[in-house]
This record gives C-alpha cells, structure tokens and sequence, in this order.
C-alpha cells in the first residue's frame, strides 16, 4: 500500500484545479480526504456500491450502519427526503451551513437519511463540483476520535484513501450535533456545538411570514405593526416577502411615513425575494391577494393548510369574495396609504389573538 496523495489548500479561497481533482476522484469511486468546520471527512459517491464497500472497509465500519451525506444548499434537501415538518426548516434555516446533522425519513420507504450542509468552503466547493452524493463520514477508524487536521486523519488512512485535501485546523474539533427528526420530539442523539435547548428554542418559536409583491408596502406594513405588537414575545419570528423582488430595496416613503405615525421605525427595512425555505418554516403565511395566495402555492403546496388571505382577519371583510384581496397602495395617494394601513392593522388585532 502506497501513501496518500496530499493537496494543502487554502480553506477560504482553494484552488479550483485541486477541488476539481478531488472531485473526479470522487466521481471514478476514489475517497477523498477533506476538511469541514467541525472535523475531517472522507468524501466517497454514495451511489457507488465499490466506493461505498471500499469507504466501510476503511473505516472498519459495521454493515448496516448509514453514512450520512452532504449538501451543498439548503433546497437540495427536499432531494432526499419528503419531510416537510416547519421544524425541521426553521432549524436548518438558522443552523446550515453549520456543524448540524438531521435524520429525516429517506424517499426511499421505511429509511432515514442524515443529511448536513458544512460551513466550509473547501466541503462545499468538493460537494459542487463532484455533481454526485457524497457521503461522507469522518476520518478517524471506528470508535477513535474524530481528527481535527489532516495529519491526524493520515495517522491511520494514510494509503487506504486516494487523496487529502489539506487546509489546516478545523474551526470546532468535536463532531456535528445530530437531530433525530424521525422521533416524536426532535431529538439530538450526538451531542455538539448545538444543545438540545438550542433545538427546542429554534422550533417552538412560532414563525409568521407576509407575503406581497415587492415587499416595499403592505407586507411591511404587516410585518412591522405584528412586531410591534408582541414586542415583548421571544417566542414568536415574525418575516415579510415578495413574490416579485429582484432587486433589494427600501420600503415606500409613504409605508414609513404611515408607520411612523404610528411610532414604528421601517426606515430601515429591506425588501427580501419569497424563498421556499421561508415558506416551509413558516407556522402562518398571510397572503395580501388571491393571486398571492396562488404563488405561494405554487411553489410549496404543502404550506396550503398554513396559508390565509390577511383581509379574512380585518373587519372590513363582509364575507364577499371581492373585498378579501387587500389592495395595492403603490403610487396612489397618501391617504390611499392611511387606508390600507388600517385594514391591515384590522387584521393584525385578529392575529394577535391566534398567536
């Protein structure tokens, strides 16, 4: 047996051609040495059944036990599994990229899967460019202690893998914390930088989202007036988004105005595109319009029992169909502003009640 090949690499800006390397490596079955936020990892092709015998033989790893695999954005998860719990996106959305592992139930019936998203350049730059599902356990032999570098991952691999990438000292040194998601509660089962209050803290926060077209006026209107209304809630995450932001930008003058009559500050506020992230975290998505309504569904019909028109909580809904959208303000006047301020607020003192 031969030594390992090894490539030291800049771990905030590595070289192209030696992740490139790596990476065809890992796509002609070879494993691959390299380093993440918390410890070293051996990158392998899951879907290789010689790449995958060749990885449990060199960890000494006992048959039935399932490597977890990396991702490279937060999305992809939806790839591997179809759990679509709020909690398991509200944990993913603060912790990933991080030192944070969960177990959700496989698209393969009756499986589970790990699943991780690293905070390392080097580990998401190897999981893009190798274009296949990488497992990736860490590389220390079964039972020792996971290496913190990669002189500590050679001391026994040295020759059983193709190729190290070398980028120094890791930032943490112990393990990433595992969450149990296939469990009644949301369980860590491997303890590490994150502690099962952190999780339990992360998902009972009761998340609300409101949804218009370019998050310059009535969202933020919602947006600001919940918020200043359970200003002293912990508990509860409170978001605004438009299904057409390409550009971010300030809200109205006149949404500002209109608050800050009110003694709300939203000068500071920054329009943020509607994400499917967003949306599968959310407890409660208010919608301004039917056609809002629509959109949100379209991109995650999942949500569809958490999603409401806003103007079916204000008062100056009678029941018609006609009067549920809450109309857009955009260019009109600033009474037109006024207006629609107090229907949204009308609302607002509903939703209060529910949360």
């Amino acid at each position: 047996m031969g030594t390992t090949k090894v490539l030291k690499v800049n771990s905030a800006l590595p070289d192209p051609e030696k992740i490139a390397e790596a990476a065809r490596i890992v796509r002609q079955g070879g494993l691959v040495i390299f380093p993440t936020e918390t410890v070293y990892g051996i990158a392998a092709d899951s879907n290789n059944p010689r790449a995958m015998d060749r990885l449990r033989a060199v960890k000494r790893r006992v048959d039935g036990k399932l490597f977890s695999i990396l991702v490279a954005q937060r999305g992809i998860i939806d790839n591997y599994s179809s759990y679509t719990h709020p909690n398991l996106y509200k944990l993913i959305d603060k912790y990933w990229p991080g030192p944070l592992t969960v177990i959700v139930p496989s698209r393969q019936q009756g499986e589970t899967i790990g699943i991780r998203m690293p905070d390392h350049t080097v580990a998401l730059r190897l999981v893009e460019e190798s274009g296949c599902t990488i497992a990736a356990p860490s590389a220390n032999l079964e039972g020792k202690k996971p290496p913190t570098n990669c002189q500590e991952a050679l001391e026994d691999l040295d020759g059983a893998v193709d190729l190290a990438l070398d980028g120094g000292a890791v930032d943490f040194g112990i393990s990433s914390t595992i969450v149990d998601f296939t469990q009644i509660h949301p369980t860590v089962t491997r303890d590490g930088v994150i502690t099962q209050p952190d999780v339990d803290r992360t998902i009972n926060k009761k998340c609300v989202l409101f949804v218009c077209t370019g998050n310059s006026c009535r969202s933020v209107m919602a947006e600001y007036l919940l918020k200043a209304k359970l200003s002293t809630r912990e508990d509860v995450e409170i978001h605004s988004a438009g299904t057409s932001v390409y550009f971010k930008s300030a809200a109205s003058q006149d949404t500002i105005a209109v608050l800050r009559q009110r003694g709300i500050n939203a000068a500071e506020h920054v329009s943020q595109p509607l994400g499917t992230i967003m949306l599968k975290k959310a407890d409660l998505i208010f919608a301004m319009t039917r056609a809002h309504r629509m959109q949100v569904l379209e991109r995650v019909p999942s949500v569809e029992k958490r999603v409401y028109l806003l103007k079916e909580f204000a008062n100056t809904h009678r029941g018609f169909e006609a009067d549920l959208d809450v109309p857009d303000p955009i260019g009109q006047t600033h009474e037109a502003y006024e207006g629609c301020l107090l229907t949204i607020d009308e609302a607002i003192e509903k939703i209060v009640e529910l949360i």
